[in-house]
């Protein structure tokens, strides 16, 4: 239990720190940073398949296409992702970035209702409906949609969705997502050394560095968080998840300097009250069924001894 909770919650604040990583090779265009990304990813999961010697479930990919399909499709979701990740951290929007993860586990819900036939209890609805008026809020004081924040949140959504149907486990699923995506990014970046504008080995030892060690940077918490997720409580996890988007509210305000207006403050609240109603609910709803459990138990054993 404690290594599962060291792991989880260490994945989540990588997670929530990575703005700092991706800042400090701010003058790499973020489409090379991706490209970098996914290349050095591959590079590292390859490595981890050596020393592990897990190569087992390649014979299962190869023999089920729905399952290269699926991963096909989580690996096209996870590179845009990253790619407007990287983009607006770079571009100084680190609060609306750390807004689409806090707006995230909500998504996650509606699109089990959506998708997977989920049924939500009341109060999981007024959460849900808090956190849309939040989002409109902010859309309406602002003139503008909040794009970067919901297509975070729409994106790692599906792929989670899509993550929890597939077969593979972590390093073998992100094993495939990185081969699907290893070859266009080696082309582009190859393209861009031909072409004289590659910041790789061109623009410093430092980062250079640093963008080959942006799949390790990316890979671990995957792993951990893979490791971490059956090894603690649903509602651990749930707590420890929003480390991350708290960890990167405090860098953009407190670190880089952006700005966190009123208007900003009244959405987030609207957003922040509703996952507290959602995470309340959970847990009581849990304690409900476990206290009727141990009911059913305790009647069963006593309906026992009467005969």
């Amino acid at each position: 239990m404690k290594k599962g909770m060291l792991s989880a919650f260490s994945a989540y604040a990588l997670w929530g720190f990575l703005p700092i990583y991706w800042k400090a090779v701010q003058k790499v265009p973020a489409s090379e940073i991706l490209c970098h990304r996914i290349v050095w990813s591959f590079v590292f999961v390859v490595l981890l398949l050596i020393w592990k010697k897990h190569w087992g479930w390649l014979q299962q990919a190869r023999k089920n296409p729905v399952t290269l399909i699926t991963f096909l499709g989580t690996s096209c979701i996870m590179g845009l992702n990253w790619f407007i990740y990287v983009w607006a951290v770079n571009a100084g929007h680190i609060v609306d970035t750390s807004l689409g993860y806090f707006i995230n586990p909500l998504i996650n819900v509606l699109l089990g209702v959506l998708f997977l036939k989920e049924r939500l209890r009341p109060w999981q609805w007024i959460a849900i409906g808090i956190a849309a008026s939040g989002v409109t809020y902010l859309t309406l004081s602002y003139g503008s949609f909040p794009w970067i924040a919901l297509s975070l949140a729409i994106t790692f959504g599906f792929y989670g969705l899509l993550s929890k149907t597939a077969p593979l486990g972590a390093l073998a699923g992100l094993s495939l997502e990185t081969t699907f995506l290893f070859l266009p990014a080696l082309v582009y970046l190859l393209y861009l050394e031909w072409m004289g504008t590659a910041s790789f080995g061109h623009t410093g030892t430092m980062t250079s560095t640093l963008l080959a060690f942006a799949g390790v940077v990316t890979a671990l918490p995957l792993l951990w968080f893979a490791y971490g997720a059956k090894r603690v409580t649903l509602t651990t996890l749930g707590f420890l998840q929003y480390i991350t988007p708290t960890l990167q509210l405090l860098l953009g305000v407190l670190v880089y300097g952006e700005a966190f207006t009123k208007t900003q403050m009244v959405g987030f609240s609207a957003i922040w009250m509703a996952l507290s109603i959602y995470s309340l609910e959970g847990i009581i709803e849990r304690r409900r069924k476990s206290n009727s459990a141990l009911r059913a138990g305790m009647g069963s054993i006593t309906h026992k001894k009467s005969r």
